[in-house]
């Protein structure tokens, strides 16, 4: 394991970049309270869209923190003893702590594309959903390991279906004409298209990249799939053939016991068939274009989950880390999200090693790692160099 020190430098730059925030404790910078909200959650006084229910980021408020894309609790008991109230105000809206306005806020309210339906009748709003400016859906509501023992305790995804905010399975041709209509209405800027897995060798890469392919055929939106290792490694050389941009492939935990205990599947798969896909996938798509979630808050050894996130980078992938936020429902519903203190400092220094190796969320081209709302990575990125205008020749004199 590579100690800390080894890019100390990078991490205290990061930390003294000047994005202090008011309010208290008066050291937090911007960062830190956005950590600090998506653990303890908002209280909220002013309308905003929310998501409530299954698979995604459930029970969650969407909103923009001092510029920042942000996804916090926002309907569940968490979110209800929050020190952190969402007030509306005459420009934009405020959050408060104790009284005290700690920061600017923008909120999102209900995309117009969500009111229109299908020549057959389907709501929009239960074929895609829009997370801020970035269209996103499940495209095949059903998952392999739904309901058996090899079930992912943190995941909803039968949920979403069980509620009947969804449909079991979503065209090509239906996410293509929602896509069309969340860029012309809401200003959506890029597609995210993810699946439960199959038995099939391709897991469901084949399905969910023909999906992609007929989103940005007919938007222009750049695509993020998601889905499992394929058995058949050729597989995400088909998925980079249909033109879809970038690939998510997620392992969740670097930590091979919580791995067991969390992801039966994936474990039985190893951590190592994940780096074998994610080789072949960034051969295919680039570096910066294929990115893994990793969830802090189950019981992970940070210093594991650290050295898996470095290896990760060092081949080319965006560790894209998040902190657990349990879906009413899952089999991990009663876990508590992580604090704060706990996992600020794995954020810091994961990014700071990103920094190191010239990887940043403004290189994906869509997908999570570009939308960042569900983690705190981005609020951590070196801001630009501050430049000031260079004067030629003598002071003028009044």
């Amino acid at each position: 394991m590579t100690a800390i020190l080894d890019y100390a430098p990078v991490l205290e730059s990061i930390e003294a970049d000047g994005r202090a925030i008011a309010g208290t404790p008066a050291s937090w910078d911007v960062s830190s309270l956005i950590m600090d909200v998506q653990a303890r959650g908002l209280r909220v006084e002013a309308e905003m869209e929310r998501r409530s229910g299954g698979a995604g980021p459930t029970d969650s408020g969407m909103l923009w923190i001092e510029g920042y894309p942000v996804t916090a609790p926002t309907g569940n008991a968490t979110a209800a003893t929050s020190p952190y109230l969402l007030k509306a105000e005459d420009d934009g809206y405020g959050i408060y702590r104790d009284d005290v306005r700690v920061a600017s806020a923008r909120a999102e309210q209900r995309p117009r594309f969500y009111d229109l339906k299908t020549a057959d009748g389907i709501p929009y709003e239960k074929i895609a959903l829009l997370h801020l400016d970035s269209l996103a859906s499940t495209v095949v509501q059903t998952c392999a390991y739904w309901g058996n023992a090899d079930q992912c305790t943190f995941c909803g995804i039968g949920l979403s279906l069980e509620s009947g905010r969804t449909i079991v399975k979503k065209t090509p041709a239906m996410l293509a004409e929602v896509a069309v209509a969340a860029r012309d209405l809401d200003g959506a800027v890029d597609a995210t298209l993810t699946t439960g897995s199959s038995r099939g060798v391709d897991r469901g890469a084949r399905y969910v990249g023909r999906c992609g392919q007929a989103v940005k055929e007919a938007s222009g939106l750049p695509v993020e799939v998601q889905f499992e290792p394929p058995l058949d490694l050729d597989v995400i050389n088909e998925v980079g053939d249909m033109g879809i941009d970038s690939v998510g492939i997620h392992v969740e935990t670097f930590d091979p016991l919580v791995l067991a205990r969390v992801a039966p599947a994936k474990a039985a798969s190893g951590i190592e068939s994940y780096f074998a896909a994610w080789e072949r996938a960034v051969k295919v798509f680039g570096e910066g274009q294929v990115s893994t979630y990793v969830i802090l808050g189950m019981g992970e050894d940070p210093e594991v989950t650290i050295a898996g996130a470095r290896r990760a980078i060092d081949i080319g992938v965006y560790p894209f880390v998040v902190p657990l936020k349990p879906v009413a429902g899952s089999l991990m519903e009663d876990w508590p999200s992580p604090s704060r203190e706990y996992v600020e400092p794995i954020y810091r220094r994961i990014q700071a090693y990103m920094t190191l190796r010239g990887m940043n969320a403004g290189t994906a081209k869509a997908g999570c790692a570009r939308c960042q709302a569900c983690s705190g990575l981005k609020s951590l990125e070196p801001l630009p160099p501050r430049t000031v205008p260079l004067q030629i020749g003598p002071r003028p004199t009044s």
